[in-house]
């Protein structure tokens, strides 16, 4: 009797056993589609040159599951701020100045909002037409979307939306980037150095703080302490006030002449601009020799 009691116990369990494992072999089968993107709030990040012209990106799902689908599986993406607000409240709570905003419409165009993955295929995309140029590179610009079902198709609840992060670049900076120029040389005839980040404008301009001032993340104090530097096709810098700034260029200086060039050295490449300039902030004019230099990393 006991072994009889043992017998059916363990034939409960037998079964018990089996029904788990079809369950866990029913979900590893599904083909589940998600959304390509970050775990970080579901932001994907697309670094996109500044060519005076249109770029094109792309927004991309995949399908999971132990197996390749057997049929064609069809999503549609529409507009959706939602996934943004949340961003935002996240991020920066209730300072709207810090908030991230939707990339203007004229800016982006996707003519085909449906991403399709072929049958025996994990991954579709669709094409995303860009027009950076003018883009501020102290924003930040989201594409945001909701992938919707189309048909017989199952979509991760946690990856449906997309913050899709349009991040603008030149030859010279990189909205992506945290690197910081070199700076070294002479105000008013004082040794002076230190570290400054420039900002990518236009294919051939960026922005960066004058002199020794200190840099504020806002518009009235960027304003008044920010210049241009515009290379040219012979690499000669033109420089520029980027709005309020009172600011000269000076030439006539052999070894500040207003100038980029591309360095080599011993197998590493700098960027280097040698720029004089005077400039006034406070009271009293500044002229600045100064050299910004950083390395080039592939």
């Amino acid at each position: 009797m006991k072994r009889r009691y043992i017998a059916m116990i363990a034939l409960a369990g037998l079964l018990s056993s089996c029904k788990d494992n079809e369950l866990f072999e029913k979900e590893m089968y599904k083909n589940v589609v998600a959304l390509i993107s970050s775990s970080y709030h579901n932001t994907f990040q697309e670094v996109v040159p500044l060519t005076g012209g249109e770029t094109v990106g792309y927004i991309a799902a995949s399908v999971g599951g132990t197996h390749l689908p057997e049929n064609d599986l069809l999503i549609e993406l529409t507009e959706d701020q939602a996934p943004l607000d949340a961003y935002n409240r996240s991020l920066f709570d209730l300072d709207e100045r810090l908030y991230a905003k939707l990339l203007p419409k004229e800016k982006y165009s996707i003519e085909d909002y449906k991403i399709q993955i072929k049958a025996g295929e994990r991954t579709g995309k669709t094409q995303v037409k860009l027009l950076v140029d003018g883009l501020s590179p102290d924003s930040t610009y989201f594409i945001a979307l909701k992938a919707n079902e189309v048909g017989a198709v199952e979509i991760n609840a946690k990856k449906k939306t997309i913050l899709y992060q349009i991040q603008i670049k030149n030859a010279y900076a990189s909205q992506a980037s945290d690197a910081f120029y070199t700076m070294s040389g002479s105000a008013n005839d004082i040794v002076t150095a230190g570290n400054k980040k420039l900002y990518p404008l236009t294919k051939n301009s960026v922005r960066v703080v004058v002199g020794n001032e200190n840099f504020e993340n806002n518009e009235t104090a960027i304003a008044k302490t920010s210049m241009i530097l515009e290379v040219g096709a012979d690499n000669k810098v033109t420089i520029k006030p980027y709005k309020t700034l009172q600011i000269k260029q000076l030439e006539g200086d052999e070894r500040y002449p207003n100038t980029y060039h591309l360095e080599e050295t011993y197998g590493r490449k700098f960027h280097v601009f040698n720029l004089k300039y005077e400039y006034q902030v406070g009271k009293t004019p500044i002229v600045m020799q100064e050299e910004l230099r950083l390395e080039v990393r592939d």
